[in-house]
């Protein structure tokens, strides 16, 4: 089995045709699996190069210079998070894994938000390329869900600017993974346990190494081949709660390598994209009839629900506040 691929020629050559074709395209995969391959899309690959080449160059580092930039005091959610931190919703075993993140640089300092997402944390001093490599791919990659969000907001039949609107300034997060060689992990540990994405769609820059899968409606894993042309996009539970589950939230997870390649790296390099706090994902009224007439997902903001997952994967604790 593998996901439907979906050129982003017929959006942006295709002419009004081409996009029906492809707003058509986009939700069908969405709608029946929550995945799909995205080709066409312009990002560069000398960018994507850069980005991997700098997210492997601090990966490199000493595990006492990579704390100075430990994301403990917030969650997790800007700069590194070390090995073995988080673990998925449901999962007793930490994912065999460690991380950056980074979100939006561009929310204007009087901005009310602005004091609400922490800052970003930047390795300037010890590697200068670092910043405008991830931040670039950052802006890019956001660009590109914002505009695939529009196309899914036209396939429900909502204005284009519906889900879109939810996302500008959002608390998008750009996630540089590092899986590191596993030959000797603990029994039961994987590189990352079967989870879905909370937000509202993700976009993976195809991974260094093979390893995503995908579970099916029949609950059958198959493999998500690597390709350097194609950006893996899917719909997260954040979508999913506002659509009613029209669009589908779908398991996944990264199994370890063979025997003989599990003395090499894998990196991945996923953009969540979020909306901004406040907005509220209880089910849309023309959704809920469209899908039904049953309200099966809870009235909750993106904020309460972030936090919420938060707990469940280990990054903050319980009674941390809200």
């Amino acid at each position: 089995r593998e996901i439907p691929v979906v050129d982003m020629g017929l959006l942006r050559e295709g002419g009004e045709a081409g996009r029906k074709e492809f707003v058509q395209k986009v939700g069908a995969a969405l709608e029946e699996i929550g995945f799909f391959a995205l080709e066409g899309h312009g990002v560069s690959a000398e960018a994507i190069d850069e980005a991997y080449a700098q997210g492997q160059e601090f990966f490199r580092r000493s595990a006492e210079e990579k704390a100075k930039f430990a994301a403990s005091a917030n969650g997790g959610q800007r700069g590194y998070t070390p090995f073995g931190n988080e673990h998925a919703k449901d999962s007793a075993q930490p994912d065999l894994k460690e991380f950056w993140q980074t979100g939006p640089s561009n929310v204007p300092k009087d901005h009310p938000l602005a004091n609400f997402y922490p800052e970003n944390v930047w390795p300037d001093e010890i590697q200068p390329g670092f910043r405008p490599a991830i931040d670039g791919m950052y802006s890019t990659l956001e660009g590109l869900a914002i505009e695939l969000l529009g196309c899914a907001s036209e396939y429900l039949g909502q204005p284009r600017e519906w889900l879109p609107n939810m996302a500008v300034q959002g608390n998008t997060i750009l996630r540089v993974l590092h899986y590191p060689p596993c030959a000797d992990a603990p029994a039961g540990a994987v590189r990352a346990a079967a989870h879905e994405d909370i937000n509202l769609i993700t976009l993976l820059v195809s991974g260094t190494a093979d390893g995503l899968q995908v579970k099916d409606r029949n609950g059958e894993w198959f493999s998500v081949k690597g390709n350097k042309k194609q950006i893996i996009v899917d719909s997260g539970d954040m979508l999913q709660n506002i659509t009613n589950g029209i669009f589908r939230s779908t398991t996944h997870r990264v199994i370890n390598p063979a025997e003989g390649d599990a003395d090499v790296s894998r990196y991945s390099m996923p953009l969540f994209a979020h909306p901004r706090p406040e907005v509220d994902l209880t089910p849309l009224p023309a959704l809920v009839e469209r899908s039904g007439g049953v309200v099966r997902y809870p009235s909750i903001t993106s904020h309460e629900y972030l936090h919420q997952r938060l707990v469940e994967i280990g990054l903050i604790k319980p009674d941390s506040e809200k």
